[in-house]
């Protein structure tokens, strides 16, 4: 996992993300998901780009099954960018990474 990515859980989501002084982007995956492996090298090389602007993060649902039950996540990847310990957008699915950019840029 690229080194502007943490690991969060049930344990420190509420601290991690709803308490962070940045905005904040949760990457809920397991390792079992196709789709997850493969939109995690883009969200690696975004996190990058724009590591100093907003806290990226990675959920694991199958060892964190609280925080995506919080937010009746049905699918994965799902990707939810918080603000102000608000959600203010998500995505579900593999998508394009100009897609996580616009998404990216209207959270900052």
């Amino acid at each position: 996992m690229a080194k502007e990515i943490i690991e969060i859980n049930d344990n420190n989501f509420d601290k991690e993300i709803y308490q962070s002084e940045k905005p904040a982007m949760v990457d809920f995956w397991a390792p079992w998901c196709g789709p997850c492996k493969a939109i995690g090298p883009v969200i690696a090389e975004l996190a990058g780009v724009f590591g100093e602007k907003i806290k990226f993060a990675k959920c694991n649902v199958d060892d964190n099954p609280v925080s995506p039950g919080k937010f009746n996540i049905k699918a994965i990847p799902t990707i939810i960018f918080f603000k102000d310990g608000k959600i203010v957008d998500q995505i579900t699915g593999m998508v394009a990474k100009a897609k996580l950019e616009e998404a990216i840029n209207n959270l900052i």
